[in-house]
């Protein structure tokens, strides 16, 4: 990684954080960038630096840079009269704001008692008090990993708290409302078509709201579903054609109606993990999946990404540690040309393991650096 000392040390200076220890993070950060891995199915690079060819060969465009306060989780729950760190959402807010981001994804609505608001700010007059920080820095509401009923059909109950969550979802300003899960867990087909009723009436209540809901993918959704071939004990099928879960999920659902947001690590994953499958046959098949075809074959229900990173593991199941974005081997410059659209798709940095129990600076700084390698895309 190359130091720009400037403006590094400005960075620094606004986490309160030490030079060695700044930069030793990224000097850790940047030794993760290794080799491609023989099992993707194209050649794979670290994120591009900056080349001076200005905002308009942006792959990303400075307006769609976002961040999903999950990565900073730590900071925004952080005692802020303890330190002199940004702690809460207001000063977290502002740091994200100086590093260059425009948008937000809020993963729940929870800070630090002590932080202005107070602990719990999901209710309507904490949304507005949300709503005026974020419009103090310039800032978007894009979406939330928030409240998905368990119930179907929905409880009075259940009901009442998804409605609370669309009029929070408008005061912050957002066109996306989504949740962190699967629309089920399940491998088999009968339990997927009742998720997508459940899923076209809770879409029909958000757009009533003038919103869009989405759901977040994780490796296992894109695993193949179970529909043929004969059935197990309970009477279940043992199986598959081939179709990958959410792919069904996409086929059945409508598309004014329900939205993905594709975690780009996460799809990856399944690209490692989910490679054969036995057909109604009995036959072993290949099929590697390919998550930029995907999106470009549904690219209007994919309003959202996650942009997470990762390095080469064939040792953990799943083919990647995960690492700040662009510092890892995805190649998202081929991603994101892929997809096209730059101006519709909302791609949010994500790092599951920015927190540190020994470093308490260290998600902003990966946030920092995260937002630098995004918007150093070039097509």
């Amino acid at each position: 990684m190359t130091i720009t000392h400037d403006s590094d040390d400005q960075l620094r200076r606004s986490l309160g954080i030490g030079r060695r220890r700044f930069l030793s993070t990224c000097t850790a950060v940047a030794a993760g960038a290794i080799a491609a891995p023989a099992f993707l199915a194209s050649p794979v690079q670290a994120a591009p630096r900056a080349t001076g060819d200005g905002e308009g060969q942006a792959l990303v465009p400075a307006d769609k840079r976002g961040i999903i306060l999950y990565t900073v989780r730590d900071a925004t729950g952080r005692d802020p009269l303890s330190t002199s760190l940004p702690s809460g959402f207001r000063a977290v807010f502002e740091q994200l704001a100086r590093f260059g981001y425009q948008q937000v994804e809020f993963a729940g609505y929870g800070q630090h008692a002590n932080a202005p608001g107070g602990a719990n700010l999901e209710s309507v007059e904490g949304a507005k008090l949300l709503r005026r920080w974020l419009d103090e820095y310039g800032l978007r509401a894009q979406g939330n990993h928030g409240f998905i009923p368990g119930s179907w059909p929905l409880t009075p109950s259940d009901l009442d708290t998804f409605k609370k969550h669309l009029e929070i979802a408008n005061i912050l300003g957002m066109a996306h409302v989504g949740t962190g899960g699967d629309p089920t867990g399940s491998a088999y087909q009968a339990d997927w078509d009742v998720a997508a009723d459940k899923w076209h009436a809770l879409g029909e209540l958000a757009r009533r709201a003038g919103l869009k809901l989405y759901t977040h993918n994780h490796d296992a959704a894109y695993g193949f579903l179970l529909d043929g071939g004969p059935l197990d004990a309970q009477g279940r099928p043992t199986r598959s054609s081939g179709i990958r879960k959410l792919e069904y999920f996409l086929s059945i659902t409508d598309p004014k109606l329900v939205w993905l947001e594709m975690d780009i690590f996460w799809a990856h994953v399944a690209q490692y993990k989910f490679r054969t499958y036995t057909a109604h046959d009995g036959s072993t098949r290949t099929d590697v999946f390919d998550p930029a075809g995907l999106v470009t074959r549904h690219d209007k229900r994919y309003p959202l990404f996650h942009a997470k990173d990762g390095v080469v593991n064939t040792t953990n199941g799943m083919g990647y540690d995960m690492v700040p974005f662009g510092t890892g081997v995805i190649d998202y410059r081929t991603f994101f040309s892929r997809v096209g659209h730059r101006n519709y798709h909302n791609p949010m940095v994500e790092q599951d393991n920015a927190p540190s129990a020994t470093d308490p600076g260290q998600s902003l700084a990966h946030a920092a650096i995260g937002y630098r390698n995004l918007a150093a895309l070039r097509r």
